[in-house]
């Protein structure tokens, strides 16, 4: 194995599992000409490339990658294909109209299926499994929330079919979590290994001749172009799909908060370790504490489970050994030892982590600047398995010129304000994290809802 292979493999658990090989492809020597030239080749720039292709065959598509295809997020995130957006159907509302927030909502809940067909159609295997996302409430502040939650979803139509209170017999039958009141269950979530994903379309696009060039940092995108270290691409439109590493683009600095998010992976469990847990149709799982946490069971019998709590880094820097850090992980055992007690003695194979993209309004977009070609996706906060694949459809239609529903939607074309300058910044991330960890502390004490975190997600515009 190449020291390259190596250091691919030792990224995550996906990438050292997944099938094939991970060296490095051809990297842009000179300057080049396409149709399309898109900078990033994670899940945004290579569903838009596959669309593209689709609606065009005859169309120059060119991917400029730092790493490999699938390095960043794409490739190494909790493995959640689910309808979650980071905009609340409450702030869709206020910026676009209710219908347009309904509209949406149903649009990702349709992108999931996407997601499972395209990946069935092309032969990826990427160890589907459509068992919805549970959510367990294990204290009266988290069922409370999940009630509010219920409730905010059946103001704009969404009933049982979509998302449903459960009970705490319900709940331990799909998850057997310590300390269970209840819980709220959505069937639109898949648990995959998202590098098996990636990988598999990055195959199926050099296979239908869309051009990836790997370790090719991009430095500028401008009308036109896109600037390497090692020559320059020309073309009509110009794609920026960089998420978590855009402020390492020149003028795109305070663009996105890159903020980090860690992983960890059990070994294999035995089935008697498996029969206690539960989640045998692999659902996704957290509970409703303010600190995101996530988790899946694997397809072989492992569990997957990541939060945050990484600190943000001064000036948006992005590192390989931010990727690490042993008291996230510790935390993250933790807490996964605390939902679930019969995992006290399994062993943790596998620790990774990596940056997404948040913007300052916490809202996703995607949009095309017709005057100057250049094209965006991201800031999604984290759900991006599968909104990318709705931003790749949506870019492949601006740039066709194809009017349909979903370049209608609430985030096509949306602008958010760009993040204050450091220190502010670094401070008020970081205070982000601290409020809402001192706020899950707090009702652990006291079992009341935070009055800080409510007033916090008030102040992001939730």
């Amino acid at each position: 194995m190449s020291q390259a292979e190596d250091r691919y493999r030792r990224l995550s658990f996906w990438h050292d599992t997944v099938p094939g090989s991970l060296e490095p492809g051809p990297a842009l020597d000179g300057d080049a000409e396409a149709d399309v030239a898109i900078a990033g080749a994670g899940l945004t720039g290579m569903w838009t490339a596959y669309y593209l292709g689709r609606a065009d065959p005859g169309l120059r598509i060119v991917l400029c990658e730092r790493e490999i295809a699938g390095y960043g997020a794409s490739g190494r995130n909790g493995g959640w294909c689910s309808a979650l957006f980071p905009a609340s159907l409450a702030k869709l509302e206020r910026m676009s109209g209710r219908e347009a927030a309904i509209a949406m909502y149903r649009a990702m809940q349709a992108t999931v299926d996407e997601v499972g067909r395209v990946a069935a159609d092309e032969g990826i295997d990427c160890h589907w499994a459509k068992g919805g996302t549970i959510q367990f409430a294990r204290s009266p502040s988290q069922l409370a929330r999940a009630r509010d939650e219920v409730e905010q979803a059946r103001l704009y139509g969404f009933g049982e079919s979509d998302i449903r209170l459960l009970t705490a017999g319900q709940a331990r039958e799909l998850g057997a979590a310590s300390d269970l009141l209840g819980g709220v269950f959505t069937p639109h979530c898949a648990a995959i290994h998202p590098a098996r994903l990636a990988r598999g379309l990055a195959s199926v696009l050099r296979e239908r001749g869309v051009t990836i060039f790997e370790q090719t940092p991009v430095h500028r995108i401008e009308p036109g172009k896109l600037v390497t270290a090692t020559g320059t691409v020309r073309a009509r439109h110009v794609i920026r799909a960089t998420e978590g590493y855009t402020p390492s683009l020149h003028g795109q600095h305070r663009a996105v908060a890159p903020v980090y998010s860690l992983v960890i992976a059990t070994e294999p469990l035995p089935e008697h370790v498996l029969g206690a847990i539960g989640l045998a149709t692999r659902p996704t799982f957290n509970d409703l504490r303010h600190l995101i946490i996530y988790g899946q069971r694997t397809a072989d019998g492992r569990l997957v489970f990541g939060g945050r709590g990484a600190p943000y880094h001064f000036g948006s820097a992005v590192q390989p050994s931010f990727d690490r850090d042993p008291a996230v992980f510790s935390a993250l055992r933790r807490t996964l030892t605390e939902l679930f007690p019969a995992l006290a003695d399994v062993a943790i194979t596998h620790a990774w982590g990596g940056p997404i993209g948040i913007p300052r309004d916490w809202c996703a977009s995607v949009g095309l600047d017709a005057a100057t070609g250049i094209g965006w996706a991201g800031g999604y906060v984290g759900d991006g398995l599968s909104t990318t694949n709705l931003a790749g459809r949506t870019l492949a239609d601006l740039i066709t010129g194809a009017d349909t529903e979903i370049t209608r939607l609430p985030w096509v074309g949306h602008r958010s304000p760009s993040w204050e300058p450091e220190p502010l910044r670094w401070l008020g991330v970081n205070a982000g994290l601290r409020v809402m960890a001192w706020a899950d502390r707090r009702e652990a004490r006291t079992g009341r809802p935070s009055r800080a975190a409510a007033a916090f997600s008030r102040f992001l515009g939730h």
